[in-house]
């Protein structure tokens, strides 16, 4: 990637870890709808929160499925899929889910959410649902939905509620393993808005929802045509862009005070941090690296860069 000696990080994720499950377990995972609708029945222990938009039934078949550049309208994964449905930020169109699959509790949450929020759920055998999917670990769960909303650079600048703008920026991450676990970090982190150029770059494909667990769920998104520019503009606003590169003037321990806007720019896998985006950083920090191996993966060295800067804002 772009933080250590080599910069050059690339490759998959690590694992993660396994993602957090569902509400609690019950007496026995209830009986998936017979209809291709939900119908209604209890609301479960946790329920949706409706922010904003509107989720609700309609098949996907019922309507012309909308498109942004941007992506989020599949997503694929039991604890995704549940992050959906619970955000309430989007219309779901249907749940799908595998004939052949065992018990859990988050299958029980998506069943439950379904059913209050009137979301149509339908059942297809492994090997018809392998050809809906967009990804080889779906877990058995797939959902559509209204594709994810960019937003203007500029409103993801502004301060709300009180705090301080928290961005990352990803300059030509390719990768959607890294994307997605860049995501899941940057939500956990506290991170307020993401941004993605437009193009050479992976955006919110079903792969990037899987890895992200649902993060994509709580984060908001702009996507820019020039990224140097954005950030060039940002920083006329008073935000202090950082970008990580193994050449970096400071170390990630020794960035300057960090109580305004912040933008953190990851490189690419291969080439790090392009010239124009690197010239647009008011800082370029590096990762120290103490061992043989010359570069952390980009969503590791991400990962450190974002929490050092949580470090610094005091934030407990």
């Amino acid at each position: 990637m772009s933080a250590g000696r080599g910069g050059r990080g690339g490759g998959k994720p690590g694992g993660g870890g396994k993602p957090s499950g569902g509400g609690a377990k019950k007496g026995g995972r209830r009986p998936p709808p017979t209809s291709r609708s939900a119908t209604p029945g209890r609301a479960p222990a946790r329920r949706a929160k409706g922010r904003s938009g509107s989720v609700g039934g309609g098949g996907a078949g019922q309507r012309k499925r909308a498109t942004s550049e941007l992506g989020g309208d599949q997503v694929e994964g039991r604890n995704a899929v549940r992050e959906l449905l619970v955000a309430g930020r989007r219309r779901v169109h249907e749940v799908v889910v595998s004939t052949d699959r065992a018990d859990a509790p988050v299958l029980d949450d998506i069943f439950d959410l379904a059913r209050q929020l009137n979301v149509p759920v339908r059942e297809l055998g492994r090997a018809k649902l392998g050809t809906v999917a967009r990804t080889d670990s779906h877990q058995g769960v797939i959902a559509t939905a209204a594709p994810l909303h960019s937003l203007d650079i500029d409103e993801l600048l502004e301060v709300r509620d009180g705090v301080q703008p928290f961005l990352l920026a990803a300059d030509g991450v390719t990768d959607p393993g890294n994307l997605g676990a860049l995501l899941r970090t940057a939500e956990c982190a506290g991170v307020t808005g993401i941004v993605l150029p437009r193009h050479r770059a992976v955006h919110v494909s079903p792969a990037v929802t899987k890895a992200a667990a649902g993060a994509i769920e709580h984060l908001r998104f702009a996507v820019v045509g020039g990224l140097p520019a954005a950030l060039a503009s940002a920083s006329e606003r008073g935000a202090l862009v950082i970008g990580l590169d193994m050449a970096g003037d400071v170390s990630i321990h020794d960035l300057p005070p960090v109580d305004r806007p912040v933008i953190v720019v990851v490189g690419s896998e291969g080439k790090g941090l392009g010239r124009l985006v690197r010239q647009r950083c008011e800082v370029v920090a590096s990762i120290p690296m103490l061992g043989s191996t010359e570069s952390l993966n980009v969503s590791v060295a991400g990962a450190l860069a974002l929490y050092e800067v949580v470090r610094r804002r005091g934030v407990t």
